[in-house]
Order: C-alpha cells, then structure tokens, then sequence
C-alpha cells in the first residue's frame, strides 16, 4: 500500500494568499509535515485528525537534517498515508525540493507540486510596487544569502546581481546583505541605489523599511534581527506606500 505526497507552496504566511488546491490538499492529509514558517494560522486548516510534524529549518537554530526529512515522507507514504509537505513560500525557489523529489521517485512514491507565492511577489505586493518596470528593470533575479554554512556563497556572479537596471530579490539575506552590498558597490553598483528589507510578510507584525543599498545594509548590520526577511534592490518603483 502507497500513499501519495503532496508538495504544497504556501505563501508568505497569510492563509488568504494560499491556492485552493494548496488548501485543499492540507485538508485532506493525513499527515502533515510543515515548516517553521508555514506554521500558525495556516496548520488550521489541516484536519482535526492529521498529524502535523515541524520539520522546519532556521538559521542558527538546530534543525532537522534533510536526510531525515526525505525519509519521513517516503516512510509515512509507504503506509498508504496521503502526506504534504508543507513549504513556504514557493516550495520551487529555495526550499530543497528537488532533494525530497528525487527521496519519493527513488521510493516509487507518486506526487504533486502545488505552486504557490513566493516571498519577493508577497514582499513588493506589500510595498505597492511592481517588481519589473518598463525600460528600466527588464530583468528579476533570485539569489540565496547564505550556504549550506550560513555563509554568503562565494560563487555569486557579481557582475549580473550589479545590474543596475535589473531587480534582484535576495532570500535568507538578513545576516549576509553587509557582506553583498560591499561587494556590489566594490563591483560598480551605486551605493544609493534603491533597496528595501521586508519581514513577517503577510503577517500582523509585517513591517517595510526602505532606502538605499547602502544605508540598509548598515542598518541591517547594526540590528540583525531574527525575523524573516526579503530583500529587494535595483531598479525598484519609487511609488508604493512611504508610511510603513
């Protein structure tokens, strides 16, 4: 007996903003198997009879091995269970899910991906602004703060995420954005160019901060902070709501 996986993307953290088939799926699942972030008012939504499991990963915090989780699903699915994997955001950007892909092919377990919002949609929809604009930010690109040791990767191609005329938005940056921002002006990017930190998207707490490349990355660095954040720079809209 086989069950199934379901991996479900669900957005910032605002159950509103989720699909109807992500909603769907937490429904009907036996067992759950959630995120740090997708925890709280979204697990609502989950049966009264599932079973839900935190298998979230935080920085600077101990947190399961991947290797663990893989086996979870493959493990509850073999007992005919109809599992999700619950993800924040979009379960495709950042959120290693092509490693418990590859646990339940291996497995002969079948499943789905459910699309969902991912961070940098939520974080500009929040400040009002597009996260393309005509003429002058003809590009969007996504890059990771950090490796698999909390570090900025050295790999990084500085010359495209030097763009000036692109956007990029930068996922579990918070501690590392210093470290990128003195690279990018070291490689010709302007220190005032356009930038903005968001945290707790979507959620009560949510708070913007906006300014310049370089004076958001001193602020970041003087009050580092342990909320989740995105990180947006370029050629970002001016319009958009100031007051937050």
């Amino acid at each position: 007996m086989t069950g199934f996986v379901s991996f479900v993307s669900s957005g910032p953290g605002d159950p509103d903003l989720m699909t109807h088939r992500a909603t769907d799926r937490l429904r009907s699942a036996r067992v759950v198997l959630y995120d740090d972030l997708s925890a709280g008012p979204i697990l609502d939504l989950a049966g009264p009879e599932a079973d839900l499991i935190c298998v979230g990963k935080r920085a600077g915090r101990q947190s399961p091995k991947q290797e663990h989780i893989s086996r979870l699903l493959v493990d509850h699915a073999r007992t005919g269970a109809r599992v999700v994997r619950l993800k924040s955001g979009d379960a495709g950007i950042f959120g290693r899910l092509e490693e418990e892909i590859a646990a339940c092919t291996d497995a002969g377990i079948g499943y789905e991906v459910v699309p969902g919002v991912t961070s940098a949609s939520a974080a500009a929809a929040a400040a009002g602004i597009p996260l393309t604009r005509r003429l002058t930010a003809r590009r969007l690109q996504f890059i990771t703060g950090h490796d698999v040791t909390g570090a900025l990767p050295e790999d990084l191609n500085m010359a495209a995420l030097a763009d000036a005329e692109a956007t990029t938005a930068v996922y579990m940056g918070r501690r590392t954005f210093a470290e990128l921002a003195r690279r990018l002006i070291a490689a010709g990017l302007p220190p005032e160019t356009p930038a903005m930190v968001a945290e707790s998207v979507s959620k009560p707490d949510q708070t913007i901060l906006r300014g310049t490349l370089a004076g958001l990355a001193q602020a970041l660095a003087d009050a580092p902070g342990g909320a989740p954040a995105l990180i947006l720079y370029g050629a970002l809209s001016p319009l958009g709501d100031q007051g937050e």
